[in-house]
């Protein structure tokens, strides 16, 4: 294991309990904790998007905020839904957030998973054509919008332009060069991970998949990996491949821990259906003393292929406390399992 960092869904509801009442508050929330575990020294601050609902949506003015406060960690999403966007704007929000970072974006992208509305992407003005489907609509968008990363011009520049053209043809602007090595594919599937290397991105891959081979959720997510770096090389990209799996990880260190994780936890993987037609896997949590965990954590097959484990966090729980969640699992079992 290489590197890690934090997954937040960025909820805010109005509950007395929750420590995030409003979108300004998830926002801000979001940004102080990112500038926490870089203090703290952890690799990464990722964000998951979700349309319609109480939680984080537009990734990019929290990401360029987030580049302009921290000088070292990585800063992502898991994952933005492509059926939603607009290729080529996003081509120029992220190139303008990642020049703002200094280069250290890294965006999760994918198809989407269920939604809080009806076909969602249809109120933001995107219809599928006809004969394909949703998701054939967010691989066509993630296909200009990984052509537009590169940099090449493709558009014809007017010959009476308001201020003078570069010779050729345009381009969006700001681009950011490097930018198309750090996108990754929100893959739930073993053929979808095969796609995904296909294509030259990096692998993301949660705590569920979309299909149910009657074995351990990590072992089957340890095969999606391993399919996904044979996809990769056969397809003969240079670069080294990056892998990240997500998990629900809480050291017991403290009462506020016992009282919050201590009892309850999914120590077995779950079988359900996410929507009428698909049936989905989901991978355990883990919440124990740190010795357990190290020998719980060190059989997770999985979390050993990948390079990057991204801690999902109860975000709203309030900063001091995720800070808290995360030094621990920094401090106590990380060393343990390869990390650093």
């Amino acid at each position: 294991m290489k590197k890690i960092g934090f997954l937040s869904f960025g909820h805010w509801s109005a509950s007395p309990y929750s420590q995030v009442r409003s979108g300004s508050d998830a926002l801000i929330q979001s940004i102080e904790l990112a500038e926490a575990v870089e203090d703290l020294g952890a690799d990464g601050a990722y964000f998951r998007v979700h349309h319609f609902a109480q939680q984080l949506a537009s990734p990019f003015p929290l990401l360029a905020a987030i580049g302009a406060r921290t000088r070292r960690i990585e800063i992502g999403t898991a994952v933005i839904d492509m059926r939603y966007e607009n290729p080529l704007y996003m081509v120029e929000d992220a190139g303008a957030a990642d020049l703002i970072a200094g280069g250290r974006l890294q965006l999760g992208i994918s198809r989407g998973s269920p939604e809080q509305v009806i076909d969602g992407f249809r109120h933001f003005g995107y219809v599928p054509r006809e004969g394909q489907t949703d998701a054939d609509m967010a691989r066509q968008h993630t296909e200009v919008f990984l052509q537009a990363l590169s940099g090449a011009g493709f558009a014809e520049p007017n010959p009476s332009p308001m201020f003078p053209n570069p010779p050729g043809l345009l381009r969006p602007e700001p681009h950011s060069p490097g930018l198309r090595d750090r996108i990754w594919w929100g893959a739930g599937s073993r053929a979808t991970a095969e796609w995904t290397g296909q294509q030259g991105m990096n692998l993301m891959s949660s705590t569920l998949l979309t299909e149910d081979a009657g074995v351990p959720f990590h072992e089957l997510q340890a095969e999606q990996i391993r399919l996904f770096r044979e996809a990769w090389a056969a397809a003969g990209h240079q670069r080294e491949p990056r892998v990240s799996v997500s998990r629900s990880i809480f050291a017991m260190v403290d009462d506020r821990d016992r009282a919050y994780f201590g009892r309850g936890n999914q120590a077995t993987d779950q079988v359900g259906y996410i929507d009428a037609q698909t049936k989905a896997i989901f991978g355990r949590s883990y919440a124990a003393e740190p010795d357990v965990l190290v020998k719980e954590l060190a059989g997770d097959t999985a979390i050993q292929a990948a390079d990057t484990l991204l801690l999902t966090v109860p975000n709203q729980l309030g900063v001091e406390y995720n800070a808290h969640a995360i030094e621990s699992i920094l401090r106590f079992v990380a060393p343990e399992l390869g990390w650093r």
